[in-house]
């Protein structure tokens, strides 16, 4: 028992950069058990960090060797991800334990490409993830993911959609459905009710993560949403500038007034580094974001530059994480995408739902 309290005192110093908060305050410290050989002690992480395992692994070691008395340190160190509650504690969805939605209160802040790049950087980090454009009027994730024109789900028993698969993620999309020639000019409730269709007619299986690219704005898709799908946190994606910071701010308030928890922000284009010399300029301003986290309580959780490869990759059908994923930028993705899921693991816990039970006659 001495040892044990010992190690708890130990790891209450321990403080993952990507959780924010020591490890035994987390809860991740599962089992710490004695033998006159060994201690064997097992930390849950719940959230994705394959890249982190390591160096966690070595501070743990670092911390508890000094305190084992001789015995030998037998660390059980994984990663189990659960869901996390809903608004108004809906249960989660039967194959997907965490829907998070990606949204911005305007349009042109690099919505869509965050939401690529973070949902790849989870999968890059273990996760197993799916991506929904729910963007009805102007589906882009096709594109950025670079699917071939006419890429079509197979439909299985008349009525549901298999995901398509790209990079690692499950994806869908209406521009799977409809062709560049055909706009969607549908009224609120049609295209509403697309987005539930898509969401709950289509075969996810075993999701931790879903991320929902949203549409701009605050209308009645992202109404639609906080309704009728069980959503485990928000992140916002904006840019420096003040007009798109008073817009972010209305995503932050729409969706404490639903009941979704706001996981953070996302600055969008926040400096521009010239590629001949080096210069680093605000074009469009500096520190909205951090003011606007401060008054919010929404943490920054990454900050990316204004770059024309972060552009030009995306449009090309590769993002930046899988089409450089040593770079400065993927990087930058890899750690907002952790420190996302982190958060989230310090939720509380969600309601599963109970499974379809199947008669026979």
């Amino acid at each position: 028992m001495r040892i044990e309290q010992a190690i708890r005192q130990s790891l209450a110093d321990l403080i993952p950069e990507d959780l924010g908060v020591d490890l035994i305050s987390a809860g991740t410290v599962k089992e710490i058990v004695e033998s006159d050989t060994a201690v064997r002690l097992v930390v849950r992480l719940g959230y994705p960090c394959q890249s982190r395992l390591p160096a966690l692994r070595a501070a743990i070691e670092g911390k508890v060797a000094p305190l084992l008395e001789g015995r030998e340190l037998d660390l059980n160190l994984a990663v189990h991800i659960t869901p996390h509650r809903a608004q108004h504690d809906m249960p989660s969805m039967l194959q997907v334990a965490n829907v998070i939605a990606v949204a911005s209160g305007k349009g042109g802040v690099g919505k869509s490409t965050t939401a690529v790049n973070l949902a790849l950087a989870l999968h890059a980090e273990g996760a197993r993830v799916g991506l929904l454009d729910a963007d009805i009027f102007g589906p882009s994730q096709p594109v950025m993911l670079g699917l071939p024109k006419g890429t079509r789900p197979e439909v299985r028993d008349g009525n549901t959609f298999i995901p398509v698969p790209a990079h690692g993620l499950q994806t869908m999309s209406m521009g799977y459905l409809i062709t560049e020639q055909t706009p969607v000019v549908w009224r609120g409730p049609k295209a509403s009710g697309a987005l539930t269709q898509m969401m709950q007619q289509t075969a996810w299986h075993d999701l931790d993560y879903l991320i929902v690219d949203l549409p701009p704005g605050t209308g009645d898709i992202q109404l639609t949403l906080a309704q009728k799908i069980p959503v485990a946190g928000a992140v916002v994606v904006t840019t420096p500038q003040d007009i798109a910071l008073l817009d972010a701010i209305k995503g932050v308030e729409m969706f404490r007034k639903v009941d979704v928890g706001v996981l953070g922000v996302v600055e969008n284009m926040a400096v521009h580094i010239c590629s001949n010399c080096g210069h680093e300029e605000h074009i469009f301003g500096q520190g909205g974001a951090e003011r606007m986290s401060r008054e919010y309580d929404a943490p920054v959780l990454g900050s990316l530059p204004l770059s024309l490869r972060i552009r030009e990759q995306a449009d090309g059908g590769t993002p930046t994480v899988v089409a450089e994923p040593d770079s400065a930028e993927a990087r930058i993705y890899r750690d907002t995408a952790r420190r996302m899921a982190a958060r989230l693991s310090l939720t509380r816990a969600g309601r599963r739902p109970f499974p379809k039970v199947m008669t026979q006659h």
